[in-house]
């Protein structure tokens, strides 16, 4: 008798490291956030990108958990994202998951605080039974400050520095993923250079993953593997960075690209092709 035929067993496919499933997020009648889904996988870079009222920075917020959705699911790992944390060890858990670089790191930083004061207390908070020390050197390196610049407070600091810094503070929780909303908007370009500079360095040593949100397509194209274009909360296009730069496909995208000055650049010619995008999708809505 044959023997019976054994079916070969399919192989098993890594989670996502951070899967957005059908966001949804209102306030009043402005519909933010609306059916938004796309994955990051681990060690890759993502850029959301879009105008003001895109939604971009409401998504954003309900990934690192400081907005609630009013549907859908966020996922680390595979493992969904409670909506709220209860105690403080599930607080902890939570924000090891998600770390944000805000615009402007002055606003997130004590003016009290040095440097070193700064990371050995995130450090403490969430690995009390390790000794900061070696992190804290290991840290500064690694953002380009070093031990220099350990006693320094924030107005000491530039804005590079200082953004190194609120850098430096996310990655000591070693976290999964790291949220950048606007993360260089505020730096002079040699500045925005050097940063970006920074989180190439690091994406290379780590397997963290940069979920970027951003209007600046030039921060897309340097940084991202895959980009979101949102238009009023819905995701107008989406693919690898260069192909969408290359050759947009949808008339928001393609008017984003023509806004960024160039040789023959025609501010009249955009405003008319804004005007009539905007009077074909009906009134915008804005960004919460």
């Amino acid at each position: 008798m044959a023997e019976p035929l054994l079916m070969a067993e399919p192989p098993l496919t890594a989670e996502p490291l951070l899967q957005v499933l059908d966001l949804s997020r209102t306030f009043g009648a402005v519909r933010a956030v609306d059916d938004v889904s796309f994955t990051l996988p681990e060690g890759r870079s993502l850029g959301i990108v879009g105008g003001s009222g895109s939604g971009k920075t409401t998504t954003a917020r309900i990934v690192v958990g400081l907005e609630r959705a009013d549907a859908g699911e966020v996922r680390i790992r595979g493992r969904a994202r409670p909506a709220r944390a209860r105690g403080r060890e599930q607080r902890l858990a939570r924000a090891r998951e998600v770390q944000m670089v805000f615009q402007d790191p002055y606003l997130s930083l004590d003016p009290r605080t040095s440097v070193e004061r700064v990371l050995r207390e995130t450090l403490r908070l969430h690995f009390p039974d390790r000794n900061p020390e070696p992190r804290i050197r290991e840290l500064l390196d690694q953002v380009g400050l070093g031990t220099r610049a350990a006693d320094a407070l924030p107005r000491q600091l530039s804005g590079g520095q200082r953004q190194r810094v609120a850098i430096a503070r996310a990655l000591a929780v070693e976290p999964a993923v790291l949220v950048l909303d606007e993360a260089v908007a505020a730096l002079d370009v040699s500045v925005q250079a050097q940063i970006l500079n920074l989180l190439a360095d690091i994406r290379e040593q780590t397997p963290i993953g940069y979920l970027f949100i951003t209007h600046d397509l030039g921060v897309v194209r340097c940084v991202t593997d895959e980009v979101l274009v949102m238009r009023h909360g819905r995701v107008v296009e989406a693919g690898a960075t260069a192909d969408v730069l290359a050759a947009p496909q949808h008339p928001y995208t393609r008017l984003l690209l023509d806004s960024v000055p160039h040789p023959g650049w025609n501010p009249h010619g955009i405003a008319a092709a804004r005007q009539e995008l905007s009077d074909t999708a009906g009134t915008p809505t804005q960004e919460a």
